[in-house]
């Protein structure tokens, strides 16, 4: 089932009645103007069984207890904005998967080669689909198409970083002189929220597959919270850059982050992603990620299923 994507950018109350998401608006309800029945209608429901991430981006909303803890009891991702109206927290739940202690101690056993065999499968995924979007724009991929290919493991030599190198040069026109840098110049803004909102998809397919988003195979900081979802987001992240190109090619002054452009890019986990010659869309293809991924922590298969990028 796909489940929705609610994103809040203006004063609301949200709360919980009949296992359904009641949203209310102040500025209708405070509104002597405005008949009752007007305003009665103006409050919408939305069941919390359908919901898959929401993203809370205003000071002024107000979510209940009993809300929250529903979402989670569902598995689903909560996202909070900083003052800058950028993705800067995530509420996911504690036990999202009936399997989980046993997985927790399959992953956290993990041997060192096991880790550099997924790091090698996941580096060749991501340059491969990388490949696949400057060949979609007309760029040459030789080179790139080698890296995928050749990818050791643990990536001792580092093919992630050269494909990284020649990817970021093509994939917009030269005359920007763009660098990826979370603080940089545009586009990187638009590419930092969907990254952002690929990384809690990921993180509450991993949790749903009993899995600890933080203990990662390749990505260690211990001030990261998300290492693992770091590590399986990489194949998927030229699903985004797809999204940001078009928006960059379309027009739209895309300098700032707009509510017009947040909503293009909110529709990432309805993308359409095709894995095994199977096309579904991404939220469901990462909970076939994450599964596969759980089966190769316990031994019971070797492949993490990854996206291509078509």
């Amino acid at each position: 089932m796909i489940k929705r994507t609610l994103y809040f950018g203006n004063p609301t109350y949200l709360s919980l009645r009949h296992a359904q998401l009641v949203i209310r608006l102040p500025e209708v309800e405070k509104n002597d103007t405005l008949p009752e029945t007007f305003k009665k209608e103006a409050v919408k429901t939305i069941p919390v069984e359908d919901i898959g991430v929401v993203v809370l981006d205003h000071k002024q909303i107000t979510i209940t207890q009993a809300l929250l803890g529903a979402l989670l009891d569902n598995n689903a991702a909560v996202i909070t904005c900083d003052d800058t109206r950028l993705p800067s927290g995530m509420l996911l739940p504690l036990a999202g998967n009936t399997l989980q202690t046993e997985r927790f101690r399959a992953q956290i056993d993990a041997s060192q080669p096991l880790k550099k065999n997924l790091w090698q499968q996941t580096v060749s995924a991501k340059i491969a689909n990388q490949a696949a979007l400057l060949a979609k724009l007309g760029k040459p991929v030789d080179n790139m198409k080698y890296w995928s290919s050749n990818v050791l493991s643990g990536d001792q030599q580092n093919h992630e970083a050269r494909a990284a190198a020649w990817y970021w040069k093509n994939l917009f026109p030269h005359e920007w002189g763009f660098l990826r840098e979370r603080n940089g110049i545009a586009p990187n803004n638009l590419l930092n929220y969907g990254y952002a909102l690929l990384r809690a998809v990921v993180a509450r397919g991993l949790v749903s597959s009993g899995l600890l988003p933080t203990l990662g195979i390749h990505h260690r900081n211990k001030y990261n919270a998300y290492c693992l979802a770091d590590d399986i987001m990489e194949p998927y992240r030229p699903f985004v850059d797809e999204i940001v190109v078009k928006i960059t090619r379309s027009g739209t002054d895309f300098q700032e982050l707009t509510k017009e452009i947040k909503q293009e890019l909110l529709g990432i986990p309805v993308i359409d992603v095709e894995l095994d010659g199977e096309s579904s869309p991404l939220m469901v293809g990462l909970q076939r990620t994450t599964a596969s991924l759980a089966r190769c922590f316990m031994g019971e298969a070797r492949k993490i299923v990854y996206p291509e990028l078509k």
